[in-house]
């Protein structure tokens, strides 16, 4: 696996049982999955001949993140390495204007959205549908809410360009909330779709995820699953994809971005689903047969843990583990810094305001938000 963070490290949690052995190329000793995973290499993912002598002996690579060069991945796979998923799938992940474009030839719902060349050409954007504001994102790099704007006029949509990538304009939606669809993709073409999730953003970070998505009609959530399954069989994507949704006041859903790896919205199937979003990706990258995604409970809640001014976390363990047993807390290893993501808390069961509850208090607990 390309990149050490906790995805990695999950993934390889997840490789334990099934007897796989794991390399892992990351940039530092004290990454996330370098913390416990024993066959690391250390370098960098934009040089092609670390990428050589990293996948030299493995049987596939597959990723943490989306950000190893296009052309480097190319070049691997011509010369016999097992990409996957393979680079002219993972490009949609890697650039938002393909990604769109892709979307519009598949028929995909998508919102109103164009390249925008400066920030006149945004403002001529906005006045062809209802104007400002408008959402602006850098077609590459962007990830946990960098690299996206909510501009009001064209002042402030200057500030995008001066990143020096291709800009995306996309009209800013009326929603009623996030969701996500999560399926995983073998290459001879089986799939599995998890239930549709609700996914709450603070500050363009995951905070919290419920599954399934409560009050969702069974309607738009086969919509949801059936779209996202079309569009891992359209971009011939081998491995998990999560495609983060919009529902709309009209009762619709949009494609918002897509992800090609695991993914935040999944990962309260680690505890909450029969087979985990990481199990799975591990089973499609090698070809076997996929895991069963149905969840365990009627409910899961899924609570990320960020830093914050209370570094030391684990001294909260006696008080989180002793009020519910029944938590299942996941710490990635990292040092804190606020706002960083450092860990998630889960929690499942069939009452749905009780299993919120609990999440909650766990995470603000941990974070030191609370202290009682």
């Amino acid at each position: 696996m390309i990149g050490g963070g906790q995805l990695a490290r999950m993934a390889h949690d997840a490789a334990i049982p099934l007897g796989v052995r794991f390399r892992l190329l990351a940039d530092t000793p004290q990454d996330s999955a370098s913390l416990v995973v024993n066959d690391v290499v250390l370098g960098d993912y934009r040089d092609l001949e670390t990428l050589r002598r990293f996948a030299a002996g493995c049987d596939v690579i597959t990723f943490d993140h989306e950000h190893v060069p296009t052309e480097h991945l190319r070049t691997l796979l011509a010369e016999g390495v097992n990409v996957r998923p393979g680079p002219d799938a993972l490009v949609f992940a890697q650039d938002k204007g393909l990604m769109r474009a892709k979307l519009d030839s598949i028929g995909a719902p998508c919102p109103r959205h164009r390249l925008v060349a400066d920030p006149a050409d945004v403002t001529k954007f906005a006045q062809e549908g209802d104007g400002y504001p408008v959402v602006l994102k850098t077609t590459r790099g962007g990830y946990d809410g960098k690299g996206v704007w909510v501009v009001k006029d064209e002042t402030e949509a200057a500030e995008p360009f001066r990143a020096g990538v291709a800009v995306l304009a996309e009209e800013k939606v009326d929603f009623v909330r996030e969701l996500a669809a999560d399926v995983v993709r073998s290459p001879h073409g089986q799939a599995v779709a998890y239930p549709v999730v609700e996914s709450v953003q603070k500050d363009g970070i995951c905070h919290e995820v419920v599954a399934p998505a409560p009050d969702l009609s069974p309607e738009l959530a086969a919509e949801a699953q059936a779209l996202a399954l079309r569009i891992a069989g359209e971009l011939d994507i081998t491995g998990h994809l999560a495609v983060e949704l919009f529902e709309t006041r009209d009762g619709r859903v949009l494609v918002n971005e897509l992800a090609m790896r695991p993914h935040n919205s999944g990962h309260w199937s680690i505890d909450g689903a029969v087979t985990s979003q990481f199990e799975n990706h591990i089973r499609a990258v090698l070809d076997l047969p996929l895991g069963d995604p149905r969840p365990r409970q009627p409910w899961t809640v899924m609570v990320n843990v960020l830093g914050g001014d209370y570094p030391d976390m684990y001294s909260a363990y006696l008080h989180c583990m002793a009020r519910d047993p029944g938590l299942r807390i996941h710490m990635y290893g990292k040092d804190v810094k606020p706002g960083r993501k450092v860990g998630h808390v889960t929690v499942f069961g069939d009452d749905l305001e009780d299993v919120r509850e609990r999440a909650r208090h766990a995470a603000a607990y941990l974070r030191g938000d609370i202290t009682e």
